[in-house]
Parts: structure tokens; C-alpha cells; sequence
């Protein structure tokens, strides 16, 4: 059983380039949400660069830890436990997290869990309350079993859950994680990084039935591939300039039309999410899980949400959109079952990163 003595668990995140830090109470109630993101130095490079990234969660990781604690008013007397992401992530990045983490749980003596990040996702569904501004959270806690959906920058995933910690990985991709595919086709059609909010505004601009775009047929019944819809937008791309396979893919962009990209960005967005939807609602039909969820930076899009409410017959619950991509939350609350569910604590003195780690 849950212990039903009040928990306050810290989360700490530093897997890419942002540096994010939360207090959650009884894995449930949101009590502060900090994330120092470095954004804006990796723009201009079309995407992250790890040095970058580390260097910047150096700067900040103590203070943002700090102002979590202050948000949350309280003290390290009041908080039970430390969790920290140790993989899956840049290795740099990871190292700030993991050390800073550490350390504090030396220093104040508290137990300390290690956390997959790409698990962690799913776990800010599990966050029903908060009392801070502007979020907008589910009413319950998902059910088990429980199908998750995790749709990422680095990551996508169908996994069914038993329970807590018990768990099935159905199917993975096998190249690009839809959120690559986004920010490549977002640089074939010269849009800003990342690549998902881009696509989609622009997507909003024009007519998703314009081009017929192919779905990946994989040997896996619920693999992922997005190669290949990758490469037929650029082949497209070229083709609609008059253009073979030679013309390079970094100056498309200046030669199509506004409404030419939009036609390309809404063709792909809308193919690239049927494609998870319609392996989503595979898995519904054999598994008939009691819960939904969806994890990950590309679960805030508007249209994964639209049709994915379409093609189930069971009600979603989506978390605020300020939870799917990378932040502290989801680590404490996934610590938080570790915790009050009897998970041996890591080593503070040996933890190491793993920056392989898959689930």
C-alpha cells in the first residue's frame, strides 16, 4: 500500500538543455515548478548543442534548486526524499544533475532515487492539483492498466502498464523520434528551432489533405519510423521547385512560397501523428487499458490531442502543457512512488549517468 503519511519529494532535471527543479507533495499536488531553459543560445544552431548546454546548467542548477525549495516554502527539513534524472540525455547535462543531486543528499541526508527520464514523462499525469497559476491539470490519476504514449524530441514509445514499475514496452521507433522529424522538416521548410511548435503554426496556414505523404509499414506491430515521411517531405519539397533529389535541402526554403510550406508542414503534421494515433488505438483494441496518457514535449500538440480524442472511445485526461516538456515535476512525482512504494534508494556516493538508457 501507499504510505499515507505526507510526502515532499524534490525533482531535478538536467537530461538536455533544460535545467528544471520541483517540489510535488504525495505524488499528486504540485507545490513549485522551476525550469531554467538555454533555449535561446541553441536557436541560432538549429538545434542543441551539448557543451552548450552543460556549461549553462553549471550556472544555474543551485539557484533554480533554490528558488524550487523558496516557491514551495519549505525547508530541507520538510523534504523526504530527493529524485534525480540519471538517463536517458545528453551525458553532460546529466552529470550536472546527478552531482548536484548527490551531493545534497550527503550533505542533508536524505534518501536519493534515480530516475529514467523518458519514464518520467508519463508521470506528470499523475498530478491532479497545484496552486499555483495557470495550470491546467487532470481531475484523477490515470488507472491501471494503463497505456502510455511517450512523443518526443528523442523518444517514441508505446508501453502498457500493469502498475507501477511494471511494465511492457510494445514498440519503439527505429530512427527518427517524431520530435526529430518535426525540427528536420522544420529546417527543409525554414522554420525556427525546435521544430514541433514551428511546424504546427505554420500547419494552421494550410491544407493537410493537400499532399499525400506515406506512413512507415514496420515489422513490429507498434514500431515507429519516421525516416522515411522525413525524407519524402524533402523529396516534395524539390520536386514542387522543379528540383531532383540533387537540389540541396538548406536552400529549399528560399525558393518555396508561404503557402507551399504551410500545404507541407499540415501534409506532414497531420501524417506524422496519424501514424502514432494509429498505433495507439492498435493497442487499445488488444490490450483495453483503463487509462491513456501521453508524456513527452510533442504531447502538448494540438492536433496529437485532437486525434487522438477521435479515434478512442475512452475520455483523456491531458496534463497542462508546461508539464510535457522536460521539468522537475514529473521526476518528483515519479520519485515519489518510489519512495512511498519501498524502491531501494541509490547510492548517493556511486550513482552514475546513463545516457543510453531506454525503458
Amino acid at each position: 500500500m501507499i504510505c499515507l503519511v505526507q510526502m515532499n519529494i524534490l525533482g531535478i532535471e538536467s537530461s538536455c538543455d533544460e535545467t528544471a527543479a520541483s517540489v510535488v507533495q504525495d505524488g499528486n499536488k504540485l507545490l513549485s515548478n522551476v525550469v531554467a531553459s538555454s533555449m535561446d543560445l541553441h536557436t541560432k544552431y538549429g538545434g542543441v548543442v551539448p557543451e552548450i548546454a552543460a556549461r549553462s546548467h553549471i550556472e544555474v542548477i543551485m539557484p533554480v534548486i533554490e528558488q524550487a525549495l523558496a516557491e514551495a516554502e519549505l525547508g530541507w527539513d520538510e523534504i523526504d526524499a530527493i529524485a534525480v534524472v540519471y538517463g536517458a540525455g545528453l551525458g553532460g547535462s546529466l552529470l550536472i544533475g546527478v552531482l548536484a543531486a548527490r551531493t545534497l543528499a550527503i550533505v542533508h541526508n536524505k534518501p536519493l532515487y534515480a530516475i529514467n527520464h523518458v519514464e518520467a514523462h508519463l508521470y506528470a499525469n499523475f498530478i491532479t492539483s497545484s496552486a499555483l497559476p495557470d495550470y491546467v491539470l487532470p481531475e484523477k490519476q490515470p488507472i491501471f492498466p494503463m497505456l502510455g504514449v511517450i512523443v518526443s524530441g528523442g523518444h517514441s514509445q508505446l508501453v502498457l502498464f500493469k502498475d507501477h514499475f511494471d511494465y511492457q514496452l510494445l514498440g519503439q521507433t527505429y530512427d527518427d523520434a517524431i520530435g526529430e522529424a518535426f525540427d528536420k522538416v522544420a529546417k527543409v521548410l525554414g522554420l525556427p528551432y525546435p521544430g514541433g511548435p514551428s511546424v504546427g503554426i505554420k500547419a494552421m496556414e494550410g491544407d493537410a489533405s493537400k499532399y499525400k505523404l506515406p506512413k512507415a509499414k514496420m515489422a513490429g506491430k507498434y514500431d515507429f519510423s519516421f525516416s522515411g515521411l522525413k525524407t519524402a517531405v524533402l523529396r516534395l519539397a524539390q520536386a514542387e521547385i522543379g528540383e531532383d533529389f540533387t537540389f540541396p535541402s538548406t536552400k529549399l526554403a528560399e525558393r518555396l512560397s508561404e503557402a507551399q510550406k504551410a500545404d507541407i508542414a499540415a501534409s506532414f503534421q497531420h501524417v506524422a501523428i496519424e501514424t502514432i494515433v494509429d498505433k495507439v488505438r492498435l493497442a487499445h483494441d488488444e490490450f483495453s487499458p483503463a487509462s491513456v496518457i501521453i508524456g513527452g514535449g510533442v504531447a502538448s500538440d494540438p492536433e496529437l490531442r485532437r486525434q487522438l480524442s477521435a479515434a478512442l472511445p475512452l475520455p483523456i485526461s491531458y496534463t497542462d502543457r508546461k508539464l510535457c516538456t522536460d521539468n522537475g515535476a514529473m521526476v518528483a512525482t515519479l520519485g515519489y512512488f518510489k519512495h512511498s512504494l519501498g524502491t531501494t534508494p541509490s547510492d548517493p556516493y556511486t550513482l552514475d549517468i546513463a545516457p543510453s538508457l531506454s525503458m
